[in-house]
């Protein structure tokens, strides 16, 4: 074998490396108008991206197991309705991406507390996961009370959605 086809030969698993790519980023880049306000109606089953009065984005969503009426206490399966805070990312969800939504607020708190109970809290826009792809083609509202939407969509989400901006949960 002459020199040529040796080198040849050992630059072949890089270049086979380098065909198949990298495989994609789930941190994608936005460089659009700002998102200054997310808007979930809970009867639609939708959830709108809004930028002032313009709608940025609408992505179909799965809500708490037990969607009707709002979240009260701990483990109830229900979707909080209100105003919220986008309050914290998480990179490392389980499923797949998450935004923090900001409930309990000190009025939930009280409520449930006067009631000798706990409001519960860790409710998230997040993705699908692998619960969500098992769970979510069968069974639309399938969380413990967090938004949920397929992994690629929360992929645009999450780059789209900076902190503290607020969050409105309609029934």
């Amino acid at each position: 074998m002459n020199r040529i086809s040796r080198r040849m030969l050992s630059l072949l698993p890089f270049a086979l490396l380098a065909a198949c790519g990298a495989p994609e980023s789930r941190f994608k880049s936005y460089d659009g108008p700002p998102v200054t306000q997310i808007v979930v109606n809970k009867g639609e089953r939708r959830m709108y991206l809004m930028s002032g009065r313009t709608v940025l984005k609408a992505y179909d969503v799965g809500l708490g197991n037990d969607p009707l009426g709002t979240k009260r206490f701990d483990g109830d399966g229900k979707t909080p309705e209100g105003v919220y805070f986008i309050d914290r990312f998480n990179p490392n969800s389980a499923y797949h991406l998450s935004l923090g939504v900001s409930y309990p607020n000190a009025l939930d708190t009280v409520y449930a507390r006067s009631q000798g109970r706990d409001p519960g809290g860790d409710i998230f826009i997040h993705g699908w996961g692998e619960e969500g792809r098992r769970l979510a083609p069968g069974k639309r509202d399938w969380t413990a009370g967090c938004i949920a939407v397929r992994d690629e969509e929360m992929e645009e989400i999450y780059a789209m959605v900076k902190g503290n901006i607020p969050i409105v949960i309609n029934s």
